[in-house]
């Protein structure tokens, strides 16, 4: 059943500075100009301010930390939103396992505050909860495509702290009626991302075409995914927000389906040399999540939503970014 959509005109972008709030700041600038844009950024952050060169003068940002609920609570009761989009996280799997508890204290506490912080200030803004099918784990064949009744089996640290944020956001939309959507992001091909595989290789086989490297290093390549373009995956969330139902759960994604070797294999058909990989043991995690293919049909159903862009659309993006950031590499 497709909805009307919600009118939403001051927004809040969590890790706007982010690859995923970057993105999101784009569309929403260029699609929706008249909607304020409110980003929130931490002093410390590890995030670039180059994400947002394209859309810097349309974003207001504000200096705060999620760990800190002041700040939050300060931001909210000024800005006072229509809609929160919940992007910030500390979101790298394999880094995961090496800072647990940063992890799990960052996304599970910002979370917490961002949530408590609503609630403190008497919003009631549509929160968008950026949720992950790393929530899944590793999923029995028998349960593929993954729907949203599939269980949670988390496989790192990072998809604890991420089950935790899903499970708040029940919660809070349960016992304070708080208008939060859960959105389960599969893989996704994003430039500005550099710890995703897709935009390992392309930088590294750029880097290679170049002459600044030999050898690309990998992990494992025996893992399925779909993939999606970020700017779709993006667009995706902004639809949520003005048309899914508060308190449900959403699986988006895809349609390509594809293993981490073959989308190596198609990355050296657009390059202009031959690019050699090899393993790199440091590159395997701990623990793997192997086959994430999911059913989108209860987003689609509810929003009418389809991605506009084609997987080789989204590989000469992707590959155009990393060859520019190799020249400016070059020239220094």
């Amino acid at each position: 059943m497709k909805t009307k959509e919600r009118t939403m005109r001051k927004v809040v972008i969590t890790g706007i500075t982010g690859s995923g709030g970057s993105y999101l700041a784009d569309y929403i600038a260029q699609t929706h100009p008249a909607v304020k844009i409110h980003g929130i950024s931490r002093w410390h952050s590890t995030a670039s301010g180059k994400n947002l060169a394209s859309s810097a003068s349309k974003i207001l940002m504000h200096e705060c930390d999620l760990t800190d609920l002041s700040s939050v609570f300060s931001v909210l009761d000024e800005v006072r939103p229509d809609a929160i989009f919940h992007i910030a996280a500390h979101a790298n799997v394999r880094a995961s396992f090496t800072t647990p508890l940063a992890v799990l204290n960052n996304n599970i506490m910002g979370t917490a505050n961002l949530f408590e912080a609503v609630r403190l200030t008497g919003t009631d803004p549509v929160i968008q909860l950026c949720s992950t099918s790393e929530v899944y784990g590793q999923v029995d064949p028998k349960n593929v495509p993954i729907t949203e009744d599939c269980p949670m089996l988390p496989a790192s640290p990072y998809a604890v702290s991420k089950v935790a944020q899903d499970l708040l956001g029940h919660v809070y939309f349960k016992s304070y009626k708080m208008k939060i959507i859960r959105t389960r992001m599969f893989a996704y091909i994003n430039p500005r991302r550099t710890d995703l595989f897709a935009t390992s290789f392309a930088m590294q086989a750029a880097r290679i075409e170049a002459g600044l490297q030999k050898v690309l290093l990998h992990g494992n390549l025996d893992s399925t995914r779909t993939l999606i373009d970020v700017r779709d995956a993006m667009e995706s969330y902004w639809v949520a927000t003005a048309k899914c139902e508060f308190g449900e759960a959403y699986n988006i994604g895809g349609a390509t389906v594809i293993t981490v070797g073959e989308f190596l294999d198609t990355l050296r058909t657009f390059m202009k040399c031959r690019i050699p990989a090899k393993a790199d043991p440091k590159l395997f995690r701990p623990s793997d999540v192997t086959l994430q293919i999911p059913n989108i049909s209860k987003f689609t159903g509810r929003t009418g939503w389809k991605p506009k862009y084609t997987f080789k659309e989204s590989v000469e993006h992707l590959l155009a970014h990393c060859r520019r950031a190799v020249k400016k590499e070059v020239r220094a």
